[in-house]
């Protein structure tokens, strides 16, 4: 199977909505993250890996799934860049690779009439593509 690295990092960086490129590697998202300790990447590195192109390297490692998503690499960032919102993306791609965390529009008439319409958008757009 041959991974297309541009596609992989388009796709990661539409579902993640942060823009990397403002990242000017301070590290104060690292410094302040309560889960460093146990990732094989900290999050100022999966920026870098994200805005260098390296998308395959990013969904083999294992630190969005020991991201805490407490949002505090966000709340540090002086440039407003959120590597969680990356790790939510990488983990959310890496569902969608196997196949799986799809929302069908026939899913939606088994939800309760009133359930906020804004509820139910912001899940279809999740999941949908």
């Amino acid at each position: 199977m041959v991974v297309d690295e541009k596609q992989l990092t388009e796709d990661i960086l539409r579902l993640a909505a942060t823009d990397v490129r403002r990242c000017m590697q301070c590290g104060r998202c690292s410094a302040d993250c309560a889960a460093a300790l146990n990732m094989d990447l900290l999050p100022h590195r999966v920026v870098w890996e994200l805005n260098n192109g390296h998308a395959s390297e990013l969904l083999a490692a294992e630190s969005p799934w020991k991201c805490l998503s407490c949002m505090a690499c966000e709340e540090r960032c002086p440039r407003g860049v959120s590597p969680a919102r990356i790790m939510e993306a990488l983990r959310l791609l890496q569902i969608r690779q196997q196949g799986k965390n799809k929302l069908a529009a026939e899913s939606l008439e088994h939800y309760p009439s009133d359930m906020p319409q804004q509820l139910l958008v912001a899940a279809f757009r999740k999941y949908n593509k």
